[in-house]
């Protein structure tokens, strides 16, 4: 996926929510990888890689989910992580999704000039449960930092988060089942308590797909397709816009960008029903998509 940013690959289980980790599994299915074995990629420069007319690959305004087959507050990485935020200095006008399960970690392995934060960096934690949750989120808060989100997935069990997004710090909540290998069910009351409270506070929601073990009204519905999780997602009518999250993005002069400079995602017909859109890249338009989706596509 081009908003898919990976420098090193391979993680360690470490709570409740890594037990039926998807990296693990799908490293499995391809070709029998452990996923346990962490190691640099080839991708550490992705994100000043250019097109033959010279323009960057990812452009302003895009999104960019880092580490999403590891952590990037990984002890392990530490030797490679300087480059990382490297290239986050050099595009200041790309958008960082940093997520992480060790936020006791993250203070320790903040650059030297990171000061209150980076302007295009966004910081999430993820919390599968209630203790999870105020274990992490609390670490999370203490952190300086200019963007701040956390992320309820896999959702295990029933969380409140009021007490933190009072501090009107948290700026996006995003809400999903587990999948894959040895699913635990995700309650549909879980989700709506969730979102009931983002509400409140005007915080973005986003609840991206039910997971394969779904409970609602006290029934029980297996739903291994993952597209049809997503469409159910949107079909809960649960995703909230909120209040918007600016982000502040500059060019290599060091002007700040306008709107009408950045990047606008483009959608498929078929994306309007889809739990992610609210919070999606949109499509890259790479021309490998089979059923040639380009007859279909819309902007937004």
């Amino acid at each position: 996926m081009h908003d898919i940013w990976s420098p090193w690959h391979g993680c360690q289980k470490i709570s409740e929510g890594c037990l039926h980790c998807y990296m693990y599994y799908l490293d499995k299915i391809h070709g029998n990888k452990d996923g346990s074995i962490i190691y640099q990629t080839k991708n550490g420069k992705y994100p000043i890689a250019k097109n033959r007319d010279g323009s960057y690959k990812i452009k302003s305004g895009e999104q960019i989910r880092v580490c999403m087959s590891s952590d990037f507050f990984l002890k392990e990485a530490d030797p490679w992580r300087e480059e990382s935020w490297q290239m986050m200095r050099i595009r200041q006008d790309v958008i960082f999704f940093l997520l992480t399960k060790r936020a006791e970690r993250i203070r320790e392995c903040l650059p030297s000039d990171w000061q209150d934060g980076y302007e295009n960096v966004f910081l999430n934690v993820t919390c599968e449960n209630q203790t999870r949750a105020d274990e992490r989120i609390p670490i999370l808060l203490s952190i300086p930092a200019k963007h701040k989100g956390i992320m309820c997935a896999p959702l295990i069990g029933p969380i409140s988060i009021l007490p933190y997004l009072k501090t009107n710090e948290i700026e996006q909540v995003i809400v999903g089942g587990e999948n894959y290998d040895g699913a635990r069910p995700c309650h549909f009351k879980w989700v709506q308590s969730l979102q009931k409270e983002c509400v409140k506070y005007n915080v973005k929601f986003c609840f991206i797909e039910t997971g394969t073990n779904f409970v609602k009204d006290n029934k029980t519905y297996f739903l291994k397709d993952k597209d049809i999780q997503s469409k159910m997602a949107y079909k809960s009518n649960l995703n909230f816009e909120g209040k918007k999250i600016h982000f502040k993005l500059y060019d290599v002069f060091q002007n700040e960008l306008k709107e009408e400079e950045l990047y606008h995602p483009f959608f498929w017909k078929k994306c309007e029903t889809c739990g992610s859109k609210l919070i999606c890249n949109g499509c890259s338009k790479c021309g490998k998509c089979k059923t040639n989706p380009f007859n279909d596509l819309q902007r937004y």
